[in-house]
């Protein structure tokens, strides 16, 4: 058995039983103890278990959100590249939402529809967007510090007198059978509101939130279209088929 093929059975086993055994899966793979040892350390630095005494559990992202400028400087080529792809996506004329977040705010920079409006709920996006000279509503509400995100009661009900032609949002984690999902309830409350009045949505996301998930869920991974550097095949076959990935 490959090691690739390894790897998919130990994290499908992992999935269906939360716990396993290192013996159960000397006897499931037919491979050594040396071997699964070899693999459960390699799938933990990947992050995609956590091994325990005698075994290995599923992985779960401590609940602790990275502020704008931590995540600035995270995946920028993979951002830059995801970002591009979306603003090409704009057409003219189009009313759109752009949600909080570094990727969709880099995604500003590369839009050259004409005439277009845009409603967000990021500071930093408002003033981006106004540098360019595009049209732009914020939703206001509470402001939250980490993410300089606008969220709460006016930001959820002031965004529900819009209707988008698309939106743009961020995600924190990317799990087939999650969806995807953020820590905070209060910024997925805004994200999914904003998928749920847009004609199209589009999820931005660099692959190093592929496996992952948090506590407040956004949508299930079929309500948008992912928008991704890399997959590999098993994890694209794992998720929604609404899928653009990015080369390179």
């Amino acid at each position: 058995m490959l090691t690739e093929e390894r790897h998919q059975r130990i994290i499908a086993l992992i999935e269906q039983q939360g716990i396993v055994k290192l013996n159960e899966l000397v006897t499931a793979l037919g491979a050594s103890e040396s071997t699964i040892r070899r693999d459960l350390s390699e799938l933990e630095e990947k992050t995609l278990l956590k091994r325990i005494h005698g075994g290995a559990t599923r992985f779960y992202e401590p609940q602790k959100e990275l502020d704008m400028i931590e995540k600035a400087d995270k995946q920028v080529s993979q951002k830059l590249r995801i970002a591009q792809e979306g603003a090409c996506l704009i057409k003219n004329d189009e009313c759109i939402y752009i949600d909080a977040g570094t990727t969709t705010l880099a995604m500003i920079h590369f839009i050259t529809a004409e005439n277009v409006t845009v409603v967000t709920n990021g500071l930093p996006h408002s003033l981006a967007l106004a540098k360019r000279n595009i049209t732009t509503y914020t939703i206001g509400g509470k402001v939250k510090m980490s993410t300089l995100a606008a969220v709460g009661a006016i930001a959820s009900e002031t965004i529900q007198g819009y209707h988008f032609d698309r939106a743009f949002i961020g995600a924190n984690g990317i799990d087939a059978e999650k969806g995807y999902t953020t820590p905070d309830p209060d910024e997925a409350q805004i994200k999914r509101l904003g998928i749920n009045l847009a004609n199209i949505a589009y999820i931005l996301a660099d692959s190093s939130k592929i496996n992952r998930s948090f506590f407040s869920k956004i949508c299930d991974s079929g309500d948008a279209t992912l928008i991704t550097n890399q997959l590999t095949a098993d994890e694209r076959a794992r998720l929604s088929q609404k899928i653009t990935i990015i080369e390179g």
